[in-house]
């Protein structure tokens, strides 16, 4: 009769069997080992085992010494990704510093940079907050005038491709990376999403019935829609229009964006928080909007809720490392921690949607259960190609 085995694998690793016939391979049996140690005295106990074993029987056993040289593996990567982490902990502490540009609020940034000293108190974050567009600016200035002074950075997925191109970013794999799906992360290593930002179609619940809200985007084409029934950005509005363009090709992105104009959308400036607030007012039944700020509006209670059109444009908040970093060590655990369960847990407390898998949104259902399309950053190039035939086709002068 065969052997029939039952391994358990936990995380201190213990490996046992239950067998019908009398052999040496109760020797096997009880075999725990912390993955923390060295597992090469096990492997080669087991291995004279199995040679000592009846031929009929060596078969399984190599099925299992297989099983033992993964495990080993595993807990010599780990030992390696531990010493690697030693040693990146003491070059980190002689940096001392992080010099951090964020274009996000203060509010969410000096939390951050407190939570990251706590664990590092060795280290100091000094935190250079400003919008984007200023943030990127300054950071062209600095290079041109030979002094870069920014560790990293922090922002939307629109400047990744400006800084790349002269050569302002370094590749960096966090550790957190296997964390995240590849669509949020660089496949060369130049930038992490810190978090995401999906675009939904936002509805006053006062105004529109649930079932009445448009499923699709070509719902939004209908009759009972046009005069000032949808509202639409000015300043962000073409992220959706270069998602299209990528799904759909150009010519019917630009067909369905003229069929659109001719709704009359009401065409609002600002940050799309100015215009949920206008939405829950009752100025304008329908808006696409930002995801995590109209689940915000949800949770305050205001008469105001989503739904996600098919593909969801998701739009990203990438953190990225310094070519020129003076503190690269200190600034690649302060990335780490961003990325880390812990980071993540605090974007998400930020009101924010975190990238990570493991740690759901607030309610999970901004980041899942659809089918999403994550904003080409190498296609940041056409983005004023694509704002200014946005602008052309909705009449926006700027």
């Amino acid at each position: 009769m065969r052997p029939r085995f039952d391994l358990v694998i936990s995380s201190d690793v213990t490996v046992a069997h239950r067998t019908e016939c009398e052999a040496p391979l109760h020797k096997l049996a009880g075999v725990k080992k912390n993955m923390s140690e060295d597992p090469r005295p096990v492997i080669e106990s087991i291995h004279k085992t199995i040679w000592r074993a009846p031929c009929r029987q060596r078969a399984s056993c190599r099925v299992l010494i297989c099983l033992i040289f993964a495990l080993g593996a595993v807990s010599s990567n780990a030992i390696g990704q531990d010493t690697d982490r030693a040693a990146l902990i003491e070059r980190a502490k002689k940096e001392t510093e992080v010099v951090w540009y964020t274009s996000a609020g203060l509010q969410d940034s000096n939390p951050m940079a407190e939570a990251f000293q706590k664990d590092y108190p060795f280290i100091r974050v000094n935190v250079i907050r400003s919008g984007s567009g200023v943030l990127i600016n300054r950071i062209l200035n600095e290079a041109r005038a030979q002094k870069g002074l920014f560790d990293v950075l922090n922002t939307n997925d629109e400047s990744v491709l400006p800084l790349k191109k002269r050569d302002l970013l370094a590749r960096y794999v966090s550790s957190e990376a296997n964390f995240y799906d590849d669509d949020l992360k660089d496949k060369e290593g130049y930038w992490h999403a810190a978090y995401v930002v999906p675009w939904f179609l936002g509805y006053n619940t006062r105004m529109v019935k649930k079932d009445d809200v448009p499923k699709n985007y070509e719902d939004l084409l209908q009759p009972k829609w046009r005069g000032r029934k949808i509202a639409l950005g000015t300043d962000n509005g073409s992220l959706i229009l270069a998602g299209m363009i990528r799904v759909w090709g150009k010519e019917k992105a630009v067909r369905y964006f003229q069929q659109l104009a001719k709704q009359e959308p009401a065409l609002q400036a600002g940050a799309p928080s100015s215009r949920i607030q206008l939405l829950a007012g009752g100025e304008f039944p329908l808006t696409l909007a930002s995801g995590n700020t109209l689940q915000t509006f949800v949770s305050r209670g205001a008469p105001v809720d989503w739904l996600p059109l098919e593909p969801v444009f998701v739009q990203l908040n990438t953190i990225m490392l310094a070519a020129q970093s003076r503190h690269p060590n200190a600034t690649k655990l302060f990335i780490d921690f961003v990325l880390s369960k812990k980071g993540q847990e605090m974007i998400r407390s930020f009101h924010r949607v975190p990238a990570r898998t493991g740690v759901d949104a607030e309610p999970p259902r901004i980041f899942k259960g659809y089918k999403r399309l994550v904003q080409d950053i190498e296609a940041a190039a056409n983005a004023d190609a694509n704002t200014k035939l946005y602008n052309e086709i909705l009449g926006i002068r700027q």
